[in-house]
């Protein structure tokens, strides 16, 4: 049976096509949720893509964190549901409190559009399973809203934890603390980052890289073994 993967587009989203393709290109079907259903249409799991939902009014991620179709991802993520934020669903996922910290403007007050080097921190998510912990991977950011931070406290437990995913390499593009780009819950069906992974999933497109496939194929091993 094929894995059903809901992709949520919010007014203002911008990658969720990009997403689906993924999904699909990765073996599962896509199934488009859009943010004012009140179900997830029995999905096995779901990616919140980027974007700048609601026009980034107030904060980023910040309305769109009170959509209909959040409150069942609220609880089914709380139970165990595989979920996935990139760019402004990383956003929305801190909104939500899915995940720890929040996202602030760019250190550097300006948009950035780059292909950014990233190293995997924790290859044992459900979304990074096909990775292995310490490789290097490049994968395209764009984003004026990407600067992760927390308190002491959180970062410190974050990387006691090994709840960091994902970390800048060379250049920290943002400010980031810790060159964070991506983290997990504690029980790892939650993660997000800023880059974009649907965007390096072929070899003629983009960057010419597949590094972001193993993300939606990684999904689909957890879902299977599940």
């Amino acid at each position: 049976m094929t894995a059903r993967i809901g992709v949520v587009t919010f007014p203002g989203s911008l990658d969720d096509r990009d997403t689906q393709r993924a999904v699909r290109l990765a073996g599962a079907e896509p199934v488009a949720l859009w943010h004012k259903d009140k179900d997830l249409k029995q999905v096995d799991a779901v990616v919140l893509c980027g974007g700048f939902s609601y026009g980034d009014y107030l904060r980023a991620g910040a309305i769109a964190r009170f959509s209909p179709v959040m409150e069942p991802l609220i609880e089914q993520a709380k139970a165990g549901l595989p979920v996935l934020g990139i760019c402004n669903g990383f956003q929305i996922l801190t909104e939500a409190h899915l995940l720890p910290g929040t996202m602030l403007r760019n250190n550097h007050l300006h948009f950035i559009c780059r292909d950014q080097k990233l190293r995997v921190e924790n290859a044992e998510t459900a979304w990074t399973s096909d990775y292995t912990a310490g490789q290097e991977i490049h994968i395209p950011l764009k984003n004026i809203d990407g600067q992760y931070v927390a308190d002491q406290r959180t970062l410190d437990a974050l990387e006691s934890e090994g709840r960091v995913a994902f970390r800048y390499l060379d250049v920290n593009p943002n400010g980031s603390n810790n060159d964070i780009a991506g983290v997990a819950n504690e029980a790892g069906n939650v993660v997000g980052l800023m880059p974009h992974p649907e965007h390096a999933v072929e070899p003629l497109v983009g960057t010419g890289r597949t590094d972001g496939l193993p993300f939606f194929t990684s999904i689909l091993k957890k879902l299977v073994n599940a």
